[in-house]
């Protein structure tokens, strides 16, 4: 599912059109389920406000997705890794949330112009993503949609994850699950095959994302599920991280390894866990 976060300094539409309350100051970005707009209260104040797109105001699957994933953000505890939620609810019949206003791009797109943010912030934003989708998991969630789109970030490298349309609660014990949305180059192989998951599923959508930060490639490249299950399940494995770029601290290729482990049992059992060795790679 497309991400809807954009860039408040790329050229966006301007427009002083109104909705509920709010006053629609620019158009950020337009994703596959919403558009995000920012806005301004009567009084002035900045916010970002995520709108579902007025031909899906029907679409059920589409609205129960849109609900779960503002009831979700809203029952997260404050963290400065978690794009802040103000409110959601209904305005001129579009579901809407309303969120802090962050003037960032989300990692999709800083890869694909090579932006000098990330090099310089590297460290940083692994472990920042690292503890925002640890937050995440300790509140009780699997976000099951952990990818750049997903990752904002802000001028500085700061790191605000979003978009939890897609999250469910942690079961006791591995669940499957009748739907299996997602994106499939970041989705573990027990999701593509349609098998019980947990939340090393997003450990293993976290180290597809790490290795693509640090080496500028996917670890698993493929145009539809199946290529990227075949590149997953072949015993070569990814190429190492190392490999790609000799830069890179053994023990972080390490780090980020041990989350792209096939099996779930081989990967790190907790983000804390996973955290605390990230942080001992990057002498943080």
């Amino acid at each position: 599912m497309a991400n809807d976060f954009g860039n408040a300094a790329s050229a966006g539409t301007l427009a002083q059109e109104r909705f509920g309350r709010f006053c629609l100051q620019e158009l950020l970005n337009s994703g596959g389920m919403a558009d995000i707009w920012f806005v301004t209260d009567g009084r002035g104040r900045p916010y970002a406000l995520r709108k579902l797109k007025s031909e899906l105001r029907f679409n059920l699957l589409a609205r129960r997705r849109f609900v779960r994933g503002c009831q979700v953000l809203s029952k997260l505890n404050q963290s400065d890794f978690i794009v802040g939620y103000v409110e959601h609810g209904k305005a001129d019949g579009l579901l809407y949330l309303l969120m802090d206003y962050v003037e960032a791009a989300n990692l999709k797109e800083l890869f694909a112009r090579q932006d000098p943010v990330l090099a310089e912030n590297v460290a940083q934003i692994l472990i920042d993503m690292a503890a925002g989708l640890g937050h995440v998991h300790e509140s009780g969630y699997m976000h099951l949609d952990f990818k750049p789109e997903n990752v904002l970030i802000t001028r500085n490298g700061g790191v605000r994850l979003v978009d939890f349309d897609l999250a469910q609660p942690i079961p006791e014990k591995p669940k499957k699950f009748s739907r299996n949305p997602g994106t499939p180059g970041y989705m573990a192989p027990e999701q593509l095959q349609r098998q019980p998951i947990d939340p090393r599923a997003d450990i293993f959508a976290f180290g597809v994302t790490a290795y693509e930060l640090v080496t500028n490639q996917k670890p698993f490249p493929g145009d539809t599920p199946a290529e990227i299950l075949a590149r997953q399940l072949a015993p070569s494995g990814p190429a190492p991280p190392r490999e790609l770029n000799p830069d890179l601290p053994p023990a972080l290729e390490k780090v980020i390894l041990k989350c792209l482990a096939r099996e779930p049992d081989r990967r790190y059992p907790f983000m804390s866990v996973l955290l605390r060795d990230l942080q001992s790679a990057l002498y943080v």
